[in-house]
């Protein structure tokens, strides 16, 4: 038996098949077409799934999850994230549910791309047994999720966690999701590059200007990638500061590509989380990567199409099935 997963962000569309045990045994990958069309972005899901489904371990899918960047809908099975303007309202839980591949019988169950994250963080990752963690994804947006209570806490709609849209600017610049001083302003990949390139860094010759250009340019001393950075690490920690000061946090695990860049990110975010997080209870929580890495976005999907990060069962009462 497998569990088969899909993973939509901005930059990437992943798909995997995960064992019970979570272990990534087939993956499949393709760029997302972000500017595209809507169909164009369904083709690139559809493509994902295509290869998937020649795989031996796909006549024995169990389920289906999605993690999908947000915000989603989890009854409605729709999705409109921020960073991929053709999909608003879009239904894909009802696309890929009448994809040809996919078997008859098999119900896709949609989660956002970082609420899938903090159940692979909590089912085998760095959040394993906490009570009450804080899960961030770090990419081309800022997502997160949340463990209360040793449980994964969705919310209504499955977006409950969201992080990168707290303001941590009230005159910030206005976010694509229409707010200002959002999180995600300052901290996604796309932020860190644009404000170096703002600061006059300029990538290495040939290269992208891109979060890990930048994060190397850190490495080797250059002021105005550690201020990007600097930056970046101030947002997350007053956004943390702010989740900690709410729900109690007992731990906080930052994955997604941005945190690739290791102790560039971490030392800054560590750094200013002591000046904002200074009442008795928000104090010196542990801030550490992914256990997971790039692979949590997927094995968390495949624990969602197993049964537990369902808001609405949790609203019935009824119980889940995945060891999260």
């Amino acid at each position: 038996m497998v569990y088969g997963a899909l993973d939509i962000g901005g930059t990437k569309i992943a798909g995997a098949l995960v064992d019970g045990e979570g272990r990534v045994v087939a993956a499949a990958r393709r760029p997302t077409p972000a500017r595209e069309s809507a169909e164009a972005m369904m083709a690139a899901v559809a493509s994902v799934v295509d290869e998937l489904a020649t795989r031996p371990e796909w006549a024995s899918l169990s389920c289906l999850g999605i993690g999908s960047a947000g915000p989603v809908d989890t009854h409605a099975g729709t999705v409109s994230p921020v960073n991929i303007p053709a999909w608003r309202g879009f239904p894909l839980v009802e696309r890929v549910r009448n994809h040809p591949a996919v078997p008859d019988g098999v119900e896709p169950v949609l989660v956002g791309d970082a609420v899938a994250m903090a159940a692979a963080e909590h089912w085998i990752g760095a959040a394993k047994g906490a009570a009450n963690a804080l899960c961030m994804v770090v990419s081309t947006g800022v997502g997160g999720g949340l463990i209360l209570g040793g449980s994964l806490h969705a919310g209504t709609t499955g977006n409950a966690g969201h992080i990168g849209h707290i303001t941590v600017d009230q005159n910030g610049p206005v976010c694509p999701c229409g707010a200002r001083g959002c999180v995600e302003r300052y901290a996604s990949g796309t932020a860190i590059a644009a404000h170096a390139l703002e600061s006059g860094w300029t990538p290495p010759d040939g290269l992208p200007a891109t979060a890990r250009e930048v994060a190397v340019s850190a490495r080797a001393g250059d002021a105005r990638a550690l201020a990007a950075f600097d930056r970046a690490g101030r947002a997350l920690a007053a956004a943390v500061a702010a989740t900690a000061a709410l729900v109690e946090l007992d731990l906080v695990v930052v994955g997604g590509g941005v945190s690739q860049a290791g102790e560039v990110l971490f030392a800054p975010l560590r750094h200013h989380l002591k000046s904002y997080a200074v009442l008795d209870f928000t104090r010196d929580v542990p801030v550490v990567p992914a256990g997971l890495a790039l692979d949590a976005g997927l094995i968390g999907a495949a624990a969602a199409g197993v049964g537990a990060p369902r808001p609405s069962r949790a609203r019935a009462g009824a119980g889940g099935r995945t060891p999260v």
